[in-house]
């Protein structure tokens, strides 16, 4: 039996969107025991099949190693909440690609298990951090997953404000503009440039002026109740040297919390 532990994780990181990914202190815990038919437990019924996204992982490895088919016992116990911009469906695949791998020696290195995860999942942004932990930046060069990792300053403490309704990612994608001013482009490369340092080094003003964004926030902000009511109150303990920044990702509102 192999148990992995893996993080939750936000993306869209500000200015970071589409690239910037950190994980989080909240984690799902799975088992995998190798056994005669698939079988689950932790999760409701409607994922207990062969589409539970930690088996086709778990497949997915077991297929790049060239082995038979095979079955397993997983067993799952979720923190991570389900459709809430936390990442829940990257921390299942890479589960699964880790517990694969390590039940057959480990031969594939983490860029080959982020690259198969990333197959899956349809972009790196959140499985690069539940693989790697920490803050990373990705991006896909052609078919190839191109990722860096990022220290993230040990005095940083991370707040998920998650509201009370659904909001599909169709949705959120939907309010974006086809096309963006120069200057906010010009803008936002300026502050996803910084903002990986901002992190390192923890600094309160230097992460509330980096995790400024004009690509997808000011879109998004209509269709989250209560946003702008949120914003003022993380601006007010950013003067006081505790809250230093807002992300939008879904539903979910993540708030960079610096501990004095």
């Amino acid at each position: 039996m192999v148990t992995v532990r893996v993080p939750a994780t936000t993306a869209n990181l500000a200015a970071g969107f589409d690239s910037l990914g950190c994980a989080l202190g909240l984690y799902n815990t799975l088992s995998f025991t190798p056994a005669e038919e698939l079988s689950f437990t932790g999760c409701d019924k409607e994922y207990q099949t062969e589409n539970n996204l930690a088996y086709q992982a778990y497949c997915s490895v077991i297929k790049a190693l060239g082995l038979e088919k095979e079955y397993v016992k997983i067993d799952i116990e979720a923190s991570i909440p389900v459709s809430r911009g936390l990442g829940s469906s990257a921390a299942l695949l890479a589960a699964g690609a880790m517990a694969a791998n390590a039940l057959h020696g480990s031969p594939l290195s983490k860029k080959e298990l982020l690259a198969l995860c990333t197959e899956i999942e349809g972009h790196p942004d959140n499985v690069a951090p539940a693989l790697y932990g920490g803050l990373t930046a990705s991006f896909m060069e052609g078919s190839e997953v191109i990722s860096v990792s990022y220290a993230v300053h040990p005095d940083l403490r991370f707040v998920a404000l998650i509201p009370p309704f659904p909001l599909s990612t169709h949705a959120a994608r939907g309010v974006l503009p086809a096309f963006v001013p120069y200057d906010d482009a010009v803008f936002n490369t300026a502050h996803a440039a910084v903002l990986p340092a901002a992190f390192a080094r923890g600094e309160e003003a230097l992460l509330a002026a980096a995790l400024q964004d004009r690509l997808h926030q000011p879109y998004r902000r209509s269709l989250i109740h209560e946003y702008d009511e949120v914003e003022r109150i993380a601006a007010e303990k950013a003067e006081m040297g505790y809250a230093v920044g807002l992300s939008c990702c879904t539903a979910a509102l993540h708030l960079a919390v610096k501990h004095a």
